[in-house]
């Protein structure tokens, strides 16, 4: 097998949790969403948006809102306290501390519409894999211009609290919450043998 930069991208890249406070040039965070919007997509119909934060006023409101809701959740199912309080701490660390969020969304209005809930839902799905096409790449881009990076998927808990906090058009629907930056942690991670996810026929 052939050296491939791609490949040491893809098997080298780690999620990221903690960050320099080194703020991240312009140039360097259109590149990584230029990369994002390279991805595949169903009927080549793009429905990825991406609403950039780097306010920290916003983070502050952003982090709170969605600590609010996690709060309320964990003391409906009953969670201890000190664990309500854990959780929802580093919640609001990992999204205050982070240089540079991103909101990956996706919007439904270039996709086809049915008059039937079967297709419709299907075309859902392929708006969800698409958008998450483009966040791999994303994910896959920052690595390479030296960033660190985290996929988090506490807005599928809560899409109507993110969108209220950041504001965003009515079509838009958060699909995850990417922290990036500098990094300030290294880590490692293995992956279960290809065998065990592997069938040949």
């Amino acid at each position: 097998m052939r050296d491939s930069a791609v490949l040491d991208a893809i098997t080298s890249r780690r999620s990221i949790r903690r960050y320099l406070p080194e703020p991240i040039p312009q140039a360097v965070i259109e590149t990584v969403l230029t990369a994002a919007i390279w991805a595949a997509s169903s009927h080549n119909r793009q429905p990825w948006r991406f609403c950039v934060i780097r306010d920290a006023d916003q983070k502050e409101r952003l982090a709170r809102a969605m600590g609010d809701r996690l709060r309320r959740d964990l003391e409906a199912d009953g969670v201890l306290e000190s664990v309500i309080a854990a959780d929802t701490g580093r919640s609001y660390n990992r999204i205050t501390s982070a240089p540079v969020l991103i909101a990956l969304c996706l919007s439904l209005v270039d996709m086809d519409h049915y008059p039937d809930e079967r297709r419709n839902e299907k075309e859902y799905l392929m708006a969800v894999q698409s958008t998450a096409m483009a966040g791999q790449n994303l994910l896959l881009a920052a690595h390479d211009q030296g960033l660190g990076a985290c996929w988090m998927c506490a807005p599928l808990f809560c899409p109507d609290v993110v969108s209220a906090a950041l504001d965003l058009p009515s079509d838009w629907q958060p699909q995850a919450l990417i922290t990036m930056g500098y990094p300030a942690e290294s880590r490692e991670k293995t992956r279960h043998a290809l065998e065990a996810g592997v069938v040949w026929r």
